[in-house]
């Protein structure tokens, strides 16, 4: 998905350049080590890290940076595409604790190297030889994160400042990850808690810290960091509550995932507590909700019944609303001109996406 404002700035081509420098780098160490063994380890993570993704998350520190009076910097760009490291430990994770097949349409992770058990004729279970390999790649991710953050080239002041801002934000989306298992296990189906899963689980790890870090590493002041934080939470959420949609309704050619997946994952997204508060029969999800067996039936029938019981509409108003809340917010940010054009752009790319 291509978005004009991002190309003028040629940043997610920066951001794609960095990246691919540094995993270079890694894959170097790891065939110092074990060549044979390790190189699938390297081909995976950068099929995952380089082949796809939307980028958001280091536009938004990108901006959030530029939007403070930073100047453009090649550090600063390596900096802020270490979230995509974060973001690939949290998508090989997720894929596995939803059993998930597909990523971006080329098998899941856990599924590649269960396959590569396969193949290769080795002993014991491919699929928990998948699982195993999945969970360590998405830790190798994660630890890669750290390296790539301050073997950037920034500043070590400006570092120091950015710390804390990363630090609580991986905190954040792992504690949102475990609160999304824990509301499936006790079917907590309240848009209260939807809510609170999405805003741990998304908002503030997608569009509220990764602005407050592009402020960190710029030395912003505490007023724009609060203006940052009314623009970024409320535009998370709804990041998010787009994500519930295309996880019921989207184009599988499009998303990449099977049609119907969230619904066979079981998850109680706003979308689900809205069709049970507005009185749409717990029966029918009782029965069909997290079926991992649920064929192309049973899906129409519960995009039917969360249609017909409004959710559909209410969770659109509420991307709506949210949307304009961060967009008011922004409006009375002092950030630059430039940032300002560009951050309108990404709200409405946040919000209104296919994928």
């Amino acid at each position: 998905m291509s978005h004009p404002f991002l190309d003028r700035a040629d940043l997610r081509t920066r951001v794609r350049q960095a990246l691919g420098d540094f995993l270079h780098r890694r894959r170097t160490r790891l065939a110092e080590i074990e060549l044979e063994a390790l190189a699938p380890v390297a081909d995976a993570v950068e099929a995952l890290v380089l082949q796809g993704g939307k980028r958001l998350r280091p536009a938004f520190a990108y901006w959030g940076y530029r939007g403070a009076g930073g100047p453009d910097e090649d550090a600063v760009v390596a900096a802020v595409a270490a979230l995509e490291l974060v973001q690939a430990s949290a998508l090989i994770h997720d894929d596995v604790m939803d059993g998930s097949e597909t990523r971006r349409g080329e098998p899941a992770v856990h599924r590649r190297f269960a396959t590569l058990h396969e193949e290769a004729g080795w002993r014991g279970d491919p699929a928990g030889f998948g699982t195993a390999a999945a969970i360590l790649l998405g830790d190798l991710c994660l630890v890669w994160s750290d390296e790539m953050l301050h073997a950037s080239g920034v500043a070590p002041e400006a570092l120091g400042r950015a710390r804390p801002v990363f630090d609580e934000m991986r905190t954040e989306v792992t504690i949102g990850q475990y609160l999304d298992v824990q509301t499936q296990a006790t079917g907590d189906t309240s848009t209260a808690r939807a809510s609170l899963v999405a805003r741990f689980k998304s908002a503030k790890y997608t569009i509220e810290r990764p602005l407050l870090l592009g402020a960190a590493l710029a030395g912003a002041s505490q007023t724009l960091a609060k203006a940052y934080e009314g623009y970024g939470l409320p535009l998370g959420e709804a990041f998010q509550l787009r994500d519930d949609v295309l996880g019921v309704f989207g184009d599988p050619a499009v998303t990449g995932k099977p049609a119907g997946d969230d619904l066979r994952e079981g998850k109680r997204t706003y979308l689900i507590a809205a069709a049970l508060e507005n009185g749409a029969p717990a029966a029918v999800f009782d029965e069909l909700l997290g079926n991992p067996e649920l064929d192309a039936g049973g899906v129409a029938r519960l995009r039917e019944v969360i249609v017909d019981s409004g959710a559909l509409r209410r969770t659109e108003d509420r991307i709506g609303h949210l949307t304009g809340e961060a967009l008011a917010a922004l409006d009375g940010a002092q950030v630059t001109e430039e940032a300002r054009e560009v951050l309108t752009g990404l709200a409405q790319a946040a919000t209104q996406r296919t994928v």
